[in-house]
């Protein structure tokens, strides 16, 4: 996974926090648990306030669609 792949990092966040509601995350836990996840193999500098938006997004629409 790298910073492109939004739906498969918003997909294991999911998997690994299954009861985390991702509204309430901040950007700085955000950025570490991604950084962390299995698979994950991108350049933690190349984050950015955008992608982590991007992906909290994601991450909620899956939140919700398994609620």
């Amino acid at each position: 996974m790298n910073w492109n792949t939004l739906d498969d990092i918003a997909i294991a966040l999911y998997e690994k926090f299954p009861k985390q509601d991702p509204t309430t995350i901040r950007f700085t836990d955000l950025h570490k648990w991604i950084t962390e996840l299995d698979g994950f193999d991108d350049d933690p500098k190349k984050s950015n306030e955008a992608k982590l938006e991007a992906i909290q997004m994601a991450w909620i629409e899956e939140f919700q669609d398994n609620q």
